[in-house]
């Protein structure tokens, strides 16, 4: 059996060989000219401040939706979380391995007052609220769902990042024994996301608990993990250990695996396709007929956040920096 049968995961989500080779030469030159590294790209940076001047009211009612909700079965049993396998199916099904006893969460960097801190203590200054978001994946199926948690900024801020903070670096749980997906090289493990500092700080970033009102199962990223509307879906890194205040772009898996087809920053823009596939549609999961056939709609640009997050990109080739 190859190892492509032994992953099963579906044809289009196959790097193609001359997408490979062309990323193992893209790293290549990366380190013969280490001064060019992303981190160091000023266009890449954050603009000038931009006055978001957003009340507490608005966070939470202003940045939700009334569009219909996908159902409970839908977001709890189609899912992406390759640590539990690669097909959709797949992290509802295994077994109930994790648990958010004892749960901790490093955070280090440039900050002031870095640490292990447990979740409870993490969470426990802050009154969780729900915010129904739309969340929007890369391979053009969407869902909108409503979330429990708090806003990251509220979290960020306690640690007090310092000037050098210029990105927010995630970590996911590495746990092999408990994750089954970790037995196929499918990603560089443990899984690794990051935001620009601003993109973390803005009002509608959040860290999620739960979902429907009820703590988040271990498919959708048990404990806790990041929900960042205006992004796809895999930059909302689930079942989070440790949050790093970092100086340059950090290392992201998807961007690192396949950087042609998935860029750091992945914003939802219908007007820059996917290498294999149009973003300008997407399939809305509504709990009624196949996932797969599901009706189609418009894509909007930044998952329809615009209004909010547009000013973060003030002045950026959204084509270049996709």
């Amino acid at each position: 059996m190859s190892l492509r049968d032994a992953l099963r995961i579906p044809e289009h989500e196959i790097t193609p060989e001359a997408v490979y080779r062309e990323r193992r030469r893209f790293m290549a030159a990366m380190a013969a000219a280490p001064m060019m590294g992303l981190g160091g790209c000023v266009e890449a940076d954050p603009p000038p401040p931009v006055d978001l001047r957003v009340t507490p009211a608005q966070a939470r009612e202003g940045f939700s939706t009334r569009e219909e909700l996908t159902t409970w079965q839908d977001a709890t049993t189609y899912n992406n979380f390759y640590e539990f396998g690669p097909r959709k199916e797949q992290p509802s099904e295994a077994a109930r391995t994790l648990s958010a006893d004892g749960w901790t969460v490093t955070v280090g960097g440039h900050c002031a007052k870095p640490g292990v801190v447990p979740l409870e203590e993490l969470l426990a200054p802050h009154e969780q609220t729900e915010r129904v978001y739309r969340l929007r994946c890369v391979e053009g199926w969407s869902m909108v769902i409503p979330w429990l948690g708090i806003p990251l900024a509220d979290v960020l801020k306690r640690f007090e990042p310092t000037s050098r903070a210029r990105y927010v670096a995630f970590t996911t749980l590495s746990a092999p024994r408990k994750m089954p997906g970790m037995a196929y090289r499918t990603l560089d493990w443990p899984y690794r996301e990051g935001l620009r500092i601003d993109e973390a700080m803005h009002p509608l970033s959040f860290l999620a608990t739960g979902l429907y009102g009820k703590p988040l199962p271990q498919q959708n990223g048990l404990p806790i993990r990041l929900v960042v509307p205006w992004k796809y879906g895999f930059k909302s890194i689930k079942s989070i250990v440790s949050i790093d205040f970092v100086e340059e772009m950090p290392f992201t898996s998807w961007n690192d695996l396949q950087p042609r087809e998935y860029g750091f920053f992945s914003n939802v823009n219908p007007e820059v396709d996917h290498p294999r596939w149009t973003q300008k549609t997407e399939r809305r999961i509504s709990g009624t007929g196949s996932k797969l056939f599901a009706n189609r709609i418009p894509t909007l640009m930044f998952n329809g956040y615009g209004e909010q997050v547009a000013g973060l990109y003030a002045g950026m080739d959204l084509e270049k920096w996709f």
